[in-house]
């Protein structure tokens, strides 16, 4: 039978991002596992000793190799995966440069025990140096099993630059989980010297996340799946609840390759929109698959980074799909008290909390008679969440009353789907609003709660253009500083389509004659000035994008204040508004709008489990 494994022509070998492969014991790890899941197995076994330093052990139940293909397999550039240039461009295994083995070799002892399927014997090949190579015929398992012995045992200098067992260990960790879980269909076990760490059975991917996870891991997950015939996207992201204040649990597969791309980490990280705080990094598993010959994977040695044919079309594929998944689920975070010391408990976030696609019925609701009465919003019921327009007001200025109205009217409807009763509806301290659902208790932040409604409403009159402007029978004359005066000037465009009216007048004076409809009478001046020096904080802080910054710095200084007494009409409107908003979980500076206390919860403080 004619050798597999043929070394490359030189002008294609220099075709290939080639360099150092071997760089710590988990590049070893990294490029035996991939030969082995190239090689057609259904199951591979890692041993290490010493984090991988003294030995570094992959057996798998593949192909294996002939006597001829094994001792081709450790020279340069010798490869069963790519013989041409065409195959370079649609690259379809994970390993493809030929040059892992040659360089494992060339800074360890290795040995290589093999027999293909259809053979009676095997063959066993030892490098001890890179002159020194041995075979001989010997009765082996189906498949292939390399050891690698002594990593840098020539190179001292290296050796002495490896890091603690630990954090060796760690490394090979990871990259085993990783490929563990890109291909669940194989059987994975980790042995680190001599113990059985890990031992994943084949499955469904679900099955693999619970394994490599935890047990009820699926249920802090979100699924993603969108597949047309150009690109697919499917996965789970992670609930708001387990996000992480460190890098780590991203997990991107490029046709079942894991790879590292900013710009689709960044399609993620955007498509969480504000639910991210400062600092925190969201939980994914995503698959993209897409044709090979859209993408070039030979640009960098290690093979991690990818390069897209269009990046802009993936990037946008993928911030819709995964926005598409978020707003599809119920995000409000469930609480329930923890243990913390002997002495006391305290509430903490729940994140295995089964939710349904499109299920949102666990939200404060009114019953049926009221549901029938409320058909309509009135002007008075306008003016309780947003403003008193009844003073210093000109009569018949503009304020877009109709489209209010039929906003609101559909608002209503959605947010009073369902059929429980809310039986009551309470403020706490002037602070939060209490409201039955069907879990149990909703507690809802009416500062937060206002802001991401604000914030929403902003965003939709700066792309509309079309601004609800109430016009003061008294101007009012307002001297600011001479940069806020200037910034003010450079934001007037903008300014203007949230509702303002203003006219700038010498020595930094500014005319207020018009305000946006949501700015309570004798407030005008007073949020003006909060407005641009927030938006100047921000500017400087957090170095915002400018639309978003002003209808964040707005909505934080219009939005109705801890502290506020609201009736229980206000309450209910705000609460029909904050559902009606496509995210109504955190507010624009991710903080949580509302949370959750089940039943359930109440019950075992209660001493009724």
């Amino acid at each position: 039978m004619a050798s597999r494994i043929k070394i490359l022509p030189d002008n294609l070998a220099s075709k290939i991002a080639a360099g150092e492969v071997v760089q710590r014991p988990e590049s070893v790890v990294k490029e035996l596992l991939e030969n082995a899941v190239d090689a057609n197995s259904t199951s591979i076994e890692l041993i290490v000793k010493q984090a991988g330093k003294s030995l570094i052990q992959v057996c798998d139940n593949g192909t294996g190799m002939t006597e001829e293909e094994a001792v081709l397999c450790i020279h340069k550039h010798a490869t069963s995966k790519i013989s041409s240039m065409e195959d370079l461009e649609s690259i379809a295994t994970l390993g493809f440069r030929g040059e892992a083995l040659s360089s494992i070799a060339s800074v360890c002892q290795l040995e290589i025990r093999t027999e293909t399927r259809d053979a009676e014997i095997g063959t066993l090949l030892k490098v001890e140096s890179e002159n020194e190579i041995i075979t001989e015929k010997i009765s082996a398992p189906k498949g292939t099993c390399i050891a690698v012995k002594n990593i840098f045992y020539n190179i001292p200098a290296r050796r002495k630059f490896l890091k603690t067992d630990s954090t060796e260990l760690k490394h090979i960790i990871d990259t085993f989980n990783r490929i563990a879980l890109a291909y669940p269909e194989i059987s994975f076990k980790f042995y680190n010297s001599d113990n059985l760490v890990f031992d994943y059975f084949t499955g469904t991917l679900e099955e693999r996340i619970q394994q490599v996870f935890a047990d009820n891991m699926m249920e802090a997950l979100i699924p993603v799946k969108e597949e047309t015939d150009y690109l697919s996207l499917n996965g789970y992201i992670g609930k708001p609840s387990i996000f992480k204040k460190s890098r780590g649990e991203q997990y991107l597969f490029l046709n079942k390759r894991f790879v590292i791309n900013k710009n689709i980490n960044h399609a993620v990280f955007t498509a969480f929109e504000n639910i991210l705080e400062k600092g925190d990094y969201p939980f994914f598993i995503l698959f993209v698959t897409l044709d090979p010959k859209k993408v070039d994977v030979n640009i960098h040695p290690s093979k991690l980074e990818v390069k897209f044919d269009d990046e802009k079309d993936i990037y946008n594929f993928v911030l819709s799909v995964v926005r598409k998944s978020i707003g599809s689920h119920d995000l409000v975070p469930t609480m329930s008290f923890e243990n913390v010391t002997s002495q006391g408990e305290r509430l903490s976030f729940n994140a295995f909390n089964a939710v349904k696609q499109n299920d949102f019925s666990d939200r404060p609701v009114f019953n049926e008679r009221e549901k029938r009465e409320r058909t309509t919003v009135t002007d008075e019921d306008i003016d309780l969440v947003f403003s008193s327009l009844t003073k210093n007001i000109l009569p018949g200025s503009s304020s877009g009353y109709e489209q209010t109205e039929n906003k609101f009217e559909k608002q209503v409807e959605h947010s009073a789907s369902t059929e429980i009763e809310t039986t009551f509806l309470i403020q706490l301290h002037n602070k939060y609003i209490l409201s039955q659902i069907k879990s149990g208790l909703m507690i809802i932040d009416q500062h937060v709660a206002h802001e991401r409604i604000l914030y929403e409403k902003v965003l939709s009159r700066l792309e509309a253009n079309m601004p609800f402007t109430q016009q003061l029978l008294f101007p009012i004359k307002v001297q600011f500083d001479v940069a806020s005066y200037e910034i003010l000037k450079e934001l007037n465009l903008m300014i203007t389509k949230l509702g303002f009216k203003l006219k700038y007048l010498p020595k930094s004076y500014v005319m207020i004659e018009g305000v946006p409809d949501d700015i309570k009478n004798g407030s005008e001046e007073k949020i003006l000035r909060e407005f641009i020096s927030e938006y100047v904080n921000n500017q400087t802080e957090k170095q915002l994008e400018e639309k978003d910054n002003v209808a964040k710095s707005y909505s934080c200084k219009a939005a109705i204040k801890a502290g506020d007494k609201l009736s229980e009409k206000e309450m209910r409107l705000l609460i029909d508004q904050l559902f009606a908003t496509s995210m109504p979980y955190v507010c624009p500076h991710g903080r949580p709008i509302v949370i959750k206390i089940s039943l359930e919860e109440f019950d075992r403080r209660f001493g009724r489990t």
